[in-house]
């Protein structure tokens, strides 16, 4: 048992020391990789043969031998009659839009927009499948600068939006020529907010002094930890009025059929609804859209795969996720606006 005891506290000690040794090579190589652009590679799927597999896995489970036998032969004689004749359809790039608060999917989007413009052509189509409740100023804003390089080239650029595309999110909405909604996606929202908590009171109960030493007179308006001052409330306000300026200009801009003051109260509407205040063009979802243009075009989905970090690859989600909650501490502990 004495042995037994023994073995099991050098054990104990080994896989400390081993899990100390792992935790600071990972910490390092993260340090050292952090600011780093990751590769990635783009990845290219045609969406054409998901939705015939759809298709033939249901007729094997529903069809007699006789008649897939029947359906095969028509098949194949539709397709050798195709060959000889073969037709030119026009290709649609589908991309994926999933926007969290500092947009950082825009990092694979302008790839793939990058990539995709080298090849399309105005016959062709883009369609952009977009979630998001919005965000950053500037970070939507960078966003919707790429989507914003797709209608420059002349490409038809289409936003499905089966869930939600709100505020900065429906920022991007706004610059596809054809805007389609899901009948219960949440629209709208065409406002600007900013938050911060003020903890100046608490430091004086405690006899704490806190200085903010500025050159410019806005260098800073509205503070944590500082005194607060009227003048500085106001100057953050006009500052806040002019950004929702821009936002309803940007929107006026590419959806001129809009009553943009009626629709820029911050207000959200439903698909139902959006589609009455000409928010969107048509309800409709994203899967039926696409398996429509899939029986006359050719369908492609891109996605530029950015290449994991050895945080990532040795499975540390946990600070990840730490290092997420900071980061989003941090934004609205300054004075970061949002749409």
């Amino acid at each position: 048992m004495e042995f037994l005891a023994e073995y099991a506290s050098f054990l104990a000690k080994t896989v400390t020391l081993v899990i100390a040794i792992l935790v600071v090579l990972v910490t390092l190589a993260a340090l050292r990789g952090k600011g780093r652009r990751s590769a990635g590679q783009l990845q290219v799927t045609k969406l054409n043969d998901f939705y015939k597999g759809l298709r033939e896995r249901l007729e094997q489970s529903l069809l007699s031998k006789s008649q897939l036998k029947a359906l095969h032969k028509q098949t194949a004689k539709a397709e050798k009659k195709l060959k000889k004749q073969p037709e030119d359809k026009p290709n649609v790039y589908v991309l994926d839009f999933a926007g969290d608060i500092k947009a950082s999917a825009t990092e694979s989007l302008r790839h793939e927009i990058t990539a995709l413009l080298s090849l399309a052509k105005p016959t062709d189509e883009v369609v952009l499948r977009l979630e998001s409740g919005g965000g950053m100023v500037h970070s939507y804003g960078l966003a919707s600068s790429q989507l914003a390089r797709i209608r420059q080239a002349g490409i038809p650029l289409t936003i499905c939006i089966d869930k939600v595309a709100a505020s900065g999110g429906y920022m991007m909405a706004c610059i596809g020529q054809k805007i389609i909604s899901a009948p219960f996606a949440i629209l709208g929202s065409i406002g600007v907010v900013a938050q911060l908590p003020n903890v100046n009171r608490l430091l004086k109960k405690h006899d704490i002094d806190y200085e903010v030493l500025t050159a410019g007179e806005y260098k800073r308006t509205l503070t944590v930890f500082g005194e607060n001052t009227e003048k500085g409330r106001e100057k953050f306000q006009q500052d806040l009025d002019i950004t929702h300026q821009l936002f309803k200009n940007f929107v006026a801009k590419y959806r001129p059929q809009l009553a943009i003051d009626e629709v820029a109260t911050g207000e959200v509407w439903l698909g139902v609804a959006a589609v009455d205040m000409q928010l969107v063009d048509e309800l409709k979802t994203s899967d039926e859209y696409l398996s429509e243009r899939a029986k006359e075009a050719q369908l492609y989905h891109l996605h530029f795969a950015q290449r994991k970090s050895l945080q990532e690859r040795v499975g540390l989600a946990a600070g990840s996720s730490v290092e997420k909650v900071a980061d989003s501490l941090w934004s609205r502990l300054t004075q970061q606006r949002y749409w």
